[in-house]
């Protein structure tokens, strides 16, 4: 694959620098020149009170919060492998107080992205109670109590990305044909199979509240209804093609969502729920170019499958539907909100911007601060629009070494309320400890978006960080990735 050349962070030594960098790239970002330790009075280290109805209120001990990642690691029967457990206890580990589902669990055996995923079944009423624990007891090691620790579980169903099965071969759940997805998922667009029936989802919607249940009882302090990165409650949202009450007007693209959210607070009153949500969407993008380019509206036709962008400029946001949906959610007592955007399978620049793409993906046509700064300034205006809700943001990971200048500036300024860390924590999980308490950053382990926790799964490997943590590092399969990428590089593909 042939590179393209952004300025790497790594050599910038200053905030100021950073700053000159921003300044270059006509970008707009706060960054404080010092970030101070929980004793100075961080905004980091800040408590929160998030208040929901009946739940009452959770305390949220600071503004870091960890984001679920899916894992390619559980037993084929969905229970916690070794790397499973090991995983979840560095994100107890890291000083950070919301946890925010920890794992991408599926409601139903055939909603996997992978065979190993994690299942939310009652059959796995164990492998969840064993995370829990062992996130709680990493927890309390590291940090001496567990005071504000807020952990949820994030449900999911893969929709158009499932692999329930066969680690390479997709067995599609839809929400509706799309113009050029379905072309890459080999579905054919005429055949209505693989697309889910009304009743098919009513149905879907008492596994969301089996799972619920199952949460609650193995002691998550919430769930979250994941609607986002292109899995089948998102891909609804955008159902504009689709007949019947699940699709065509906005009303019907978000009854799922809601159905299923008025379904578990009616089963689970005392459960809080979250939503996960790609707040905005663009075309997806051609893979192995060497520089992405959109794919283009077949027949030049307005771009009607997208949530939160323009159908004439698809590469354009609108946020006008998405704020009306964090509305219905704050008006049905929803307080808790993560923001995303895009999805990893077909535009993963603009959802997780890198420098190094993964191996079924394509150089980033822009700087990745453009991606970071398109985020941030989106997770502000929905901020503004439902003050009342706990805000997460997501795309921070490539900020690096600047990543607490940020986050420390956009927290005080209220333009969100806590900083989520995803890929970042493979490779560095005490980070979040490490800037609460004032030491300086580790920078051998500071994520540099490598994206091999991508490429290893793309290609049917455990998800981890392994050119930094030390017991991936000596995998058979880290081999393997640098031989892959040697490859890609010389084939340019």
């Amino acid at each position: 694959m042939a590179s393209v050349t952004y300025g790497k962070l790594a050599q910038l030594r200053s905030p100021a620098a950073f700053r000159e960098r921003l300044t270059e790239l006509q970008l707009t970002l706060p960054v404080d020149e010092q970030v101070l330790s929980a004793e100075q009075g961080s905004p980091l280290a800040a408590e929160a009170s998030v208040g929901e109805g009946s739940v009452g209120q959770l305390r949220i001990g600071n503004r870091w919060c960890i984001h679920p990642m899916e894992g390619w690691d559980a037993e084929r029967d969905g229970s916690p492998s070794s790397w499973t457990i090991r995983r979840w206890q560095r994100f107890g580990a890291s000083g950070a107080k919301l946890i925010w589902g920890g794992e991408a669990a599926a409601v139903r055996a055939d909603g996997r992205a992978n065979p190993h995923q994690t299942l939310a079944l009652e059959s796995n009423e164990a492998g969840l109670r064993t995370l829990h624990a062992a996130l709680v007891e990493a927890h309390q090691e590291a940090m001496g109590d567990t005071e504000g620790l807020v952990i949820g579980l994030q449900l999911t169903h893969s929709g158009r990305f499932c692999r329930p099965n066969d680690k390479q071969r997709l067995e599609p759940r839809i929400a509706y044909h799309h113009p050029i997805l379905d072309a890459r998922c080999g579905i054919d667009p005429d055949d209505d199979t693989a697309v889910w029936t009304d009743a098919q989802l009513d149905d879907l919607v008492d596994d969301y509240v089996r799972a619920a249940r199952l949460a609650e009882r193995c002691g998550f302090h919430f769930v979250d209804v994941k609607a986002c990165h292109g899995y089948l409650l998102h891909e609804m949202l955008s159902a504009r093609s689709r007949p019947g009450r699940y699709g065509g007007d906005f009303d019907g693209r978000t009854r799922l969502l809601l159905s299923i959210i008025d379904a578990v607070r009616a089963a689970c009153p005392r459960l809080a729920i979250g939503v996960r949500l790609s707040l905005f969407d663009t075309l997806p993008y051609e893979p192995g170019a060497e520089v992405g380019q959109p794919a283009a509206a077949p027949g030049g036709q307005r771009y009607e499958a997208g949530f939160g962008c323009r159908a004439d400029d698809p590469l354009q946001q609108d946020l006008e539907e998405p704020l009306r949906l964090v509305r219905r959610l704050a008006r049905r007592g929803v307080r808790l909100l993560n923001l995303s955007c895009g999805s990893p399978y077909y535009n993963p620049h603009i959802q997780r911007p890198a420098i190094f793409p993964p191996s079924d993906g394509y150089q980033p046509p822009e700087d990745p601060l453009c991606g970071v700064v398109r985020q941030i300034d989106a997770v502000a205006q929905c901020k503004r629009a439902v003050p009342e809700m706990f805000v997460v943001g997501s795309g921070y990971t490539y900020l690096q070494q600047f990543l607490p200048h940020v986050a420390q500036a956009v927290v005080e300024q209220g333009m969100v309320d806590a900083v989520g860390l995803g890929r970042m924590v493979l490779s560095y999980p005490q980070l979040p400890r490490d800037v609460l308490a004032g030491r300086p950053l580790e920078r051998k382990l500071i994520c540099r978006t490598f994206s091999d926790c991508t490429t290893a799964p793309r290609n049917g490997w455990i998800s981890g960080c392994y050119p930094l943590d030390p017991a991936y590092k000596t995998l058979p399969e880290r081999q393997q990735l640098v031989q892959l990428k040697k490859q890609a590089s010389g084939s340019g593909s």
